[in-house]
């Protein structure tokens, strides 16, 4: 197994706010982030499948002006063209999205995640120019409508022992699975409902850091 080199701190993936505008409901999603990064959100992906580029490159822009002065990275889903008018600091692709390779062309130092839903897809990804690869889902989830079968524990397990590019679990993790999440190989959680929609969204991240921060999980 190639040890790959990480561009990027591996802290920095430690805990992934994924947005989702209607869970953040009239919060919106700037003050949902913040408060999520006050508690201890180490990254901000922002997905938006349905809006306007316009409107997108408007949402992005503003979080870029929050998250900066923070030394949070803003991540853009799916979006090359988003994250380069924005001066974002990463893009996640799907495996159907614009490959990794263009992206590090048109933005060398990004972070670049990969989502990865099987033994073949991770495979696949060795000497590929991504940090991380996004494993998904762990658990069946409401978030994601066209996600893969739930992998579980064991099909995480299955995914570490694979690779050793760090690996950020995504799915149906909230603070009742996030420490067995860690323990089956995550390196970081990416999270969506268990912030979003969360009453309390800075004590949300503060409580799942407890499980992304603890040696013993490591």
């Amino acid at each position: 197994m190639n040890e790959p080199r990480p561009r990027w701190p591996l802290a920095v993936l430690r805990l992934h706010l994924v947005t989702d505008a209607a869970l953040c409901g009239p919060r919106g999603v700037q003050a949902v982030a913040a408060e999520a990064v006050r508690g201890g959100a180490t990254c901000v992906q922002l997905r938006e499948k349905h809006l306007d580029t316009r409107l997108f490159v408007e949402r992005a822009r503003a979080l870029k002006s929050l998250l900066a002065p923070l030394g949070v990275p803003l991540i853009i889903n799916d979006r090359l063209d988003v994250a380069l008018a924005v001066g974002a600091d990463g893009v996640h692709v799907g495996q159907s999205d614009m490959p990794p390779e263009v992206v590090r062309r048109w933005m060398p130092q990004a972070l670049i995640g990969l989502s990865v839903e099987n033994p073949e897809q991770v495979r696949a990804a060795a000497g590929l120019p991504v940090d991380y690869l996004g494993v998904s889902p762990v658990f069946a989830t409401p978030s994601k409508s066209d996600a893969a079968p739930a992998l579980g524990l064991d099909g995480l397990r299955a995914l570490r022992a694979l690779t050793g590019l760090p690996l950020v679990a995504i799915g149906g993790i909230d603070l009742d699975n996030a420490a067995q999440v860690m323990r089956a190989g995550a390196d970081g959680l990416a999270v969506v409902r268990a912030l979003c929609a969360a009453p309390d969204p800075a004590a949300a991240a503060r409580a799942l850091r407890q499980f992304t921060d603890r040696p013993a999980l490591r």
